[in-house]
């Protein structure tokens, strides 16, 4: 069974001039990208601002509680190409390593690679791994969640989608056995069947190991239906959907009772191979971005189970229904409350019980981030009004003083007996 990238509708585009994706589940065809092809090139420029899944955290109050320090995260995926300058410091090459198949079904050599898992010709993995741990670097915003995190890059699948269920439950027992923290797997099975048995096993030996499993829900929400996909479906992964700007279930996003939180997944800006930065859309991308939540839980919460994080994610989302739906899960995830609201651990109440059996929290203010330059142009806005207002009203008070006089020396509006 063929396993698939979480990117976008499911449609084939390229994401250079000449590379064509033909996988099950296609890549999504870049927003920011050259204006020639209409399409992400390696590498790519910087984004100069902060992106907009970013804006909607307090990024300084998330961060006094923790950066992710000393937590390695496994993204089972591509690749993780890092020369890309922000991911160079986040990688922990010396645990990385490579499934993918030496030859395709028909015996044709399959290009893989490093042997370590740091390359990517295709982008997707270099992009997962800078929505979790991207150093900050000058002359852009965007930045990962968790920029003290570890990422430990297994290569598992390619472009033409070589990946399989057996190469992606080696890939598990890989992250199991250099004892990653946290897995992100950003893929899924192309057709929603259950695969072989062999990644339930591997998934299972993961959660008794006490290693948060994250996976990407899948893209497959176009027509409304709802059926599950793997290994999101599974016991105890937590399975992420995507959201849009207005906390809202993004078209694409595949729905469905395994869903447990969604998480920002349209105009995603991340890290791309040999440097910069491009956009793209999907569960993909939501998944590590609830991965980047999971590592800053687990760096300030070490003797927290996996359960108990997942836990903490699930019921600090911003929700406007009581208990979980099958489009949003328990809600839209919210970094700080997940990082604030964490006296004591709480477990997860079963996504398929009790649906009103949690009351939404009070929601979140939604707290847009901005550069020095865009808050300077804004206090010079506010101390401009500022001054208008205070023209006008001593030039208010001046008429007014004026008419009086006029008023008092004509005898208007005296008295009379």
């Amino acid at each position: 069974m063929r396993y698939a990238l979480s990117t976008g509708p499911r449609r084939a585009v390229a994401v250079t001039a000449s590379a064509l994706i033909t996988v099950g589940v296609a890549l999504a065809p870049p927003a920011a990208a050259d204006p020639a092809t209409g399409q992400c090139t390696f590498p790519n420029k910087k984004y100069e601002g902060r992106p907009w899944s970013l804006q909607r955290v307090l990024l300084e109050e998330l961060w006094s509680q923790s950066k992710g320090e000393n937590v390695e995260v496994a993204v089972i995926d591509t690749g993780v190409d890092t020369k890309n300058p922000q991911l160079k410091d986040a990688v922990d090459a010396s645990k990385g390593a490579n499934y993918l198949p030496s030859k395709d079904d028909k015996g044709e050599p399959i290009d893989r690679g490093r042997s370590n898992g740091t390359t990517d010709k295709v982008g997707h993995g270099t992009r997962v791994a800078g929505i979790i741990a991207a150093r900050p670097a000058e002359g852009t915003g965007f930045v990962g969640l968790a920029p003290e995190a570890k990422i430990i890059p297994i290569k598992q699948n390619d472009a033409e989608g070589h990946g399989t269920a057996k190469t992606l439950a080696r890939a598990i027992d890989h992250a199991i056995a250099v004892k990653a923290d946290i897995i992100n797997i950003s893929q899924d099975t192309a057709n929603a069947a259950e695969p072989d048995p062999v990644l339930k096993e591997a998934v299972d030996k993961a959660l008794t190991q006490n290693i948060v499993v994250i996976a990407s829900a899948g893209n497959d929400g176009l027509g409304g239906g709802s059926k599950k996909t793997y290994p999101a479906s599974f016991e105890e992964v937590l399975a992420v959907a995507a959201s849009d700007r207005n906390n809202e279930r993004a078209s694409f996003s595949q729905s469905g009772d395994f869903v447990g939180v969604a998480a920002p997944g349209v105009d995603m800006i991340s890290t791309v191979p040999g440097g910069g930065h491009c956009s793209d859309n999907g569960t993909s991308f939501s998944a590590p971005y609830v991965a980047g939540v999971a590592a800053l839980i687990k760096a300030k919460h070490q003797d927290w189970t996996a359960g108990q994080i997942v836990a903490q994610i699930e019921q600090t989302a911003e929700r406007s229904v009581d208990g979980r739906d099958n489009r949003v899960g328990w809600g839209v995830v919210d970094p700080v409350r997940a990082l604030t609201e964490d006296d004591h651990p709480i477990e997860s109440p079963s996504p398929h019980e009790g649906l009103t059996e949690a009351k939404a929290p009070t929601p979140a203010e939604l707290h847009l981030g901005e550069t020095a330059d865009e808050r300077n142009a804004r206090l010079a806005t506010y101390a401009a009004v500022g001054a208008m207002v205070l023209v006008a009203g001593l030039g208010g008070t001046a008429v007014a003083m004026r008419d009086a006089r006029r008023k008092r020396d004509h005898g208007i509006g005296a008295s009379t007996r």
